[in-house]
């Protein structure tokens, strides 16, 4: 036996006490593990609203919605605040009537619980971006959540649709629109309907009724090929026949020619890749759209 061999030995020998004095130490014996658990599993306390919530969002359609502020929940880049707590109550409520059993009337059964983001998130605030000028109305995180920002502005006793359109359920539909797309792509002919036409950043410097003329239904849908993509299906979800109507006129004959074709394709996407008929959409939004001012949105039902 040589000397290595003979070192090599005693360190075994060596760890092999060291291993022994540890187990002694601590008796290695499951007998003396503590049996509470070092996680916290009381059941939380819930308000009346928290119940709601659910059973309204989470049990039929796996969605945690969050009203309460959570900073990590927020964009560290902004300076926004808290939800008002029944503003947050009302707009739980539009969003179930006017999203959520649209799509859960007019879809498969399995395909919100699948699909739908599993967090809908509630911002008292905007988020205003100070170097390009714009407002965020809301935001879509990888298909797992959907922040709606600006819920203190809403107008609990009087809602106006037009008003309601711009900042939650246009935004509601778009962002959805994204997490479609970015689970089942859309067809690059998309892309080669209004090429080298997208604007990128400086589309906060165009006007709807301008860009309408070159093919795009807003001037944030002419930034970018996917923007374009989901805000046509957004705008033409929550618009009124007169105001597409309007939209199309302002387009003119070439304008309107382009964003006709590209409903066709949003209108083939949805049926072919998600068994979604979006003029059957549209017509159950507008439906429920003509009943807002008759429901009350304060009290939990």
């Amino acid at each position: 036996m040589n000397f290595k061999m003979i070192v090599v030995m005693k360190k075994i020998k060596y760890l092999f006490l060291i291993l022994v004095a540890m187990c002694t130490a601590t008796s290695c014996s499951e007998d003396d593990l503590s049996p509470d658990s070092i996680f916290d599993t009381t059941a939380p306390q819930r308000n009346e609203f928290d119940n709601w919530i659910l059973t309204n969002y989470t049990t039929p359609y796996n969605i945690d919605l969050k009203y309460r502020f959570e900073d990590i929940e927020s964009d560290m880049d902004y300076n926004v605040i808290p939800a008002d707590y029944n503003k947050s109550i009302a707009l739980a409520q539009m969003v179930k009537y006017l999203w959520l059993e649209v799509y859960a009337k007019l879809a498969a059964p399995e395909f919100l619980p699948t699909y739908c983001p599993k967090i809908m998130h509630f911002v008292g605030s905007p988020e205003y971006n100070a170097a390009s000028g714009s407002i965020v109305l809301g935001t879509a995180e990888g298909g797992m959540k959907i922040t709606l920002f600006n819920v203190n502005g809403l107008d609990v006793e009087n809602p106006n649709i037009d008003v309601l359109n711009e900042w939650y359920f246009k935004t509601m539909h778009h962002e959805f629109a994204h997490i479609l797309h970015q689970t089942k792509n859309y067809s690059t002919d998309f892309n080669d309907i209004t090429p080298g036409k997208y604007s990128g950043e400086g589309w906060v410097n165009l006007k709807d009724a301008d860009v309408r003329k070159e093919g795009f239904v807003t001037a944030y849908g002419s930034s970018q090929p996917d923007e374009d993509f989901v805000e046509t299906i957004a705008n033409y979800i929550v618009k009124s026949d007169a105001e597409w109507q309007n939209i199309m006129s302002q387009a003119g004959t070439v304008g309107g020619a382009l964003i006709q074709e590209k409903l066709d394709m949003v209108t083939e996407y949805l049926s072919d890749s998600w068994g979604i008929d979006i003029q059957a959409l549209h017509e159950e939004v507008q439906e429920r759209q003509s009943h807002i001012l008759e429901m009350d949105w304060t009290t939990l039902k």
